[in-house]
């Protein structure tokens, strides 16, 4: 773990590779020369090479070649596993604070996350503070499970509520970013919503599970298939869908230009379309 300084702005790093470190792009911000501090009290300056706003991401090459590289688990954890976040929380460098796994595929509006929204986010109660993003949560045996990303503060009604990127996401993403300097994302052009009793009431659908559609980008992939504001999207590529989490992990498994079956209901008939996953890049 390192600690990143931006400027006046600081958080944290996790060694991605024997040169390379990974940390979140809203602690580098628009720098692209930082600081980067060793557990072992030395310093050296470091270069942001791309940054990826969809997930937060961004990867910053150092003058030191022989960085210890920890083990990335890119299986997800399970909830109730033990989880470990260390980070720089207001400065104070290489702090470690204990919880669990609380959830899985979370997503965060644009205001918690200080970008844009941002989504299949491990959560856990383990102590996250200001200093924190980029740092690793890992697990019990010392494995990357996640890069702390963002947290819930106490005075929005919060208590330990605190998100991270997967290692799965992270390791793909970086690895982009150094190939390529960027990193595609897979896209449909919707925005979802909650289904909720009141929503199913005016909808007239008698089902209680599913991810609304609240929106279409009228030139993206859901628009060219035919779904429409107010559909109940309830099952995506195979994978049953109960929640936006659950459309939002099973889209993150998909490839640009793949064919996919998804299943709606329409004022309360259900109806089949293939979409066609576009992308973007962040």
């Amino acid at each position: 773990m390192v600690t990143v300084q931006a400027g006046q702005d600081l958080g944290s790093g996790v060694v991605l590779r024997p040169d390379v470190v990974v940390t979140n792009q809203h602690v580098v911000g628009t720098q692209r020369e930082v600081t980067i501090a060793y557990a072992d009290g030395a310093r050296s300056p470091g270069t942001v090479l791309a940054t990826d706003t969809i997930t937060d991401l961004a990867v910053v090459r150092t003058d030191r070649k022989n960085l210890p590289v920890p083990q990335y688990r890119n299986d997800l954890p399970r909830p109730g596993e033990r989880a470990l976040a260390i980070g720089s929380p207001l400065g104070f460098e290489n702090s470690v604070t204990a919880g669990i796994i609380s959830g899985l595929h979370r997503e965060i509006p644009g205001s918690a996350g200080q970008t844009q929204s941002l989504v299949d986010l491990i959560q856990t109660d383990a102590s996250i503070s200001p200093g924190n993003s980029g740092g690793a949560l890992l697990d019990t045996q010392g494995r990357v499970v996640g890069i702390n990303e963002a947290y819930i503060p106490p005075a929005a009604g919060a208590v330990s509520l605190g998100f991270a990127i997967p290692s799965a996401t992270v390791t793909d993403i970086a690895d982009q970013l150094l190939t390529k300097g960027t990193a595609t994302h897979p896209y449909l052009g919707i925005s979802l919503g909650r289904l909720t009793p009141d929503i199913q009431q005016k909808l007239g659908v008698h089902t209680d599970h599913g991810a609304l559609v609240l929106g279409i980008d009228q030139s993206g992939p859901a628009a060219a298939s035919g779904i429409r504001t107010g559909d109940v999207i309830t099952e995506f590529a195979g994978t049953p869908i109960r929640s936006v989490e659950d459309l939002l992990a099973a889209l993150r498994h998909t490839q640009p230009g793949q064919k996919v079956p998804a299943t709606l209901i329409r004022a309360d008939t259900s109806q089949s379309v293939t979409l066609t996953i576009g992308s973007r890049t962040g």
